[in-house]
């Protein structure tokens, strides 16, 4: 079963389908098939997510790992109460790190 929140945003209205089915969720549904306008802006939300991203991404600009290219990702979900949490997968949250260097500084015969 699903509930709709709806956020505003800078752009018009954001509305986000959530799972009613996971652990320690509350129903804030008025009516059944209701839309829940939720306090507060989807940027606003999002702030969360946004910071986790900065520091993971300041963590591995770290000069001992050099890596030239740095792809982060992570699910965001979407909840009423807390905005924008780390999407869980399994029973912890997940962040997925992928580091590359490339070899373009190497001589060249």
């Amino acid at each position: 079963m699903t509930e709709l929140l709806r956020w505003q945003s800078d752009d018009g209205p954001i509305v986000v389908e959530v799972d009613v089915h996971d652990s320690g969720y509350q129903s804030v549904r008025p009516k059944p098939g209701e839309v829940v306008d939720v306090a507060g802006r989807f940027e606003d939300a999002l702030a969360s997510a946004r910071s986790a991203a900065v520091s993971a991404l300041q963590t591995f600009r770290h000069k001992a790992l050099d890596a030239d290219e740095i792809a982060l990702e992570f699910g965001v979900k979407l909840t009423a109460s807390a905005g924008a949490v780390i999407a869980k997968a399994a029973t912890e949250a997940a962040i997925t790190v992928k580091l590359k260097w490339s070899r373009s500084d190497a001589p060249t015969p």
